[in-house]
């Protein structure tokens, strides 16, 4: 089992915030794994460093997903938080992960449901090496940093090479929605999530 599919790599929060993630982590993998096992896990999870370096190594995918909480208190929390996709109020979630699709390298929860894929992303991409390179759907068409399906021209089409590439496209980046499923096999990920926001 390797370090990854233990803890997950959390870049996506405060050095303090993931200090305080690990220790809370490590402190309960302390009674499933041997000592030397331990110490490898304390080791790689210490240093994001080399992480991120060996991050640069792979194509990572992107995606996001909606899930419907209790409606805000206020208009404004409301107005932020209200989904014209989903037609009701929601958190979304960002979810990267490696290739295969093996494991999840890094989730941002919580943020509106009404924000957009591509300004997500760009609000976290600072925590990555800048020369790490993603995979994404049409939603984030116009990002550099990420591979998208080749979109159509307006008033020409697409070449047969191009339709060819984007009907292979999704084969690639399926695996995340895989991963996102296999998420919301927990209720607490999937059905309205009934507790206050500050828990999410």
């Amino acid at each position: 089992m390797t370090t990854f599919q233990l803890l997950g790599i959390q870049f996506g929060v405060s050095e303090s915030t993931a200090n305080d993630t690990f220790n809370y982590w490590f402190a309960l993998l302390r009674e499933l794994l041997p000592s030397s096992l331990l110490e490898q896990v304390k080791k790689n999870a210490a240093d994001h460093a080399i992480v991120k370096e060996i991050l640069t190594e792979y194509e990572l995918i992107v995606d996001t997903y909606e899930q419907v909480r209790e409606r805000p208190g206020t208009r404004d929390e409301q107005e932020k938080y209200f989904s014209g996709k989903k037609s009701n109020h929601t958190f979304k979630t960002q979810i990267i992960i490696m290739p295969d699709g093996r494991d999840i390298v890094d989730v941002v929860a919580g943020e509106p449901g009404p924000k957009s894929d591509i300004t997500l992303f760009r609000e976290y991409r600072s925590e990555f090496e800048p020369q790490l390179i993603f995979k994404g759907d049409k939603a984030y068409v116009g990002e550099n940093l990420i591979t998208t399906p080749i979109k159509k021209p307006r008033k020409r089409e697409l070449t047969t090479e191009q339709k060819e590439q984007n009907k292979a496209f999704p084969a690639h980046r399926i695996f995340v929605e895989h991963r996102i499923r296999s998420v919301k096999i927990f209720r607490l990920a999937q059905e309205r999530f009934r507790l206050k926001p500050q828990k999410y």
